[in-house]
């Protein structure tokens, strides 16, 4: 994971094709001793409602090199990442 200004990191997938996203907030959680990134790739403007955000999650540790981002492996960490989701959108809407 690259870390770029203003809260943007360059994503690889599996084939290396590069993309640009947009970093939605990051967190960090006791219960899976992890740290969390949600984004979503750089284009997709927030604030159209008609069309559906891809937002996209991984876990990461922090280092001086700006972590690389790793899969959620399990159900419970999908259901406290999609859990601080709704209360950072609920958060937003105030």
């Amino acid at each position: 994971m690259d870390h770029g200004e203003d809260k943007h990191i360059t994503v690889y997938d599996e084939e290396g094709n590069e993309q640009l996203c947009e970093v939605l907030f990051t967190f960090d959680s006791e219960e899976f001793n992890k740290s969390y990134v949600l984004y979503y790739p750089v284009g997709q403007d927030e604030d159209e409602e008609e069309e559906e955000i891809e937002i996209m999650a991984s876990s990461f540790s922090p280092g001086e090199d700006g972590g690389e981002l790793q899969p959620i492996e399990s159900d419970e960490e999908w259901d406290m990442i999609e859990e601080m989701l709704e209360t950072f959108l609920a958060e937003e809407e105030e």
